[in-house]
């Protein structure tokens, strides 16, 4: 019996020492708005800012973004790019792959002279979706 308790207490130690330890961020949207290209190649205007309420999920030991929007959106973390900073930036970008296998870049910026208001890029080349989020852990 003093077997059994032994290794619940351990099994119990280690699935807490893994989720202490996990690098799982979870951010809620506010808002989005997106930025087109238009047939001649030029950048139109942003969309409206429409209210939305969605959860996002970054998961670094997964190597996954998942926007859980009414149509799952899955990033497959493909590369890290290394952070980079300026006077009102900091910036965390990743080279992905989306559900269907198409390359973007998802950029998680920080925007240090707003009260480090966060903002969700996800830039397809030819249209760029922008989120904006908060932490909500």
């Amino acid at each position: 019996m003093n077997k059994i308790i032994g290794y619940l207490f351990f099994l119990f130690l280690s699935l807490g020492w893994q989720q202490s330890y996990g690098q799982v961020y979870q951010f809620s949207t506010s808002g989005f708005s997106v930025l087109e290209k238009n047939e001649k190649g030029k950048w139109g205007n942003w969309s409206d800012l429409e209210l939305s309420k969605m959860m996002v999920s970054l998961d670094t030991n997964k190597n996954r973004i998942v926007i859980y929007s009414q149509v799952i959106q899955l990033f497959e973390i493909v590369e890290y790019i290394p952070v980079t900073e300026n006077e009102t930036d900091i910036v965390y970008s990743f080279i992905c792959k989306d559900n269907d296998g198409v390359d973007c870049t998802l950029s998680l910026i920080v925007r240090k002279k707003q009260d480090n208001r966060k903002q969700l890029y996800i830039n397809y080349g030819d249209q760029i979706i922008v989120y904006n989020i908060f932490n909500i852990n």
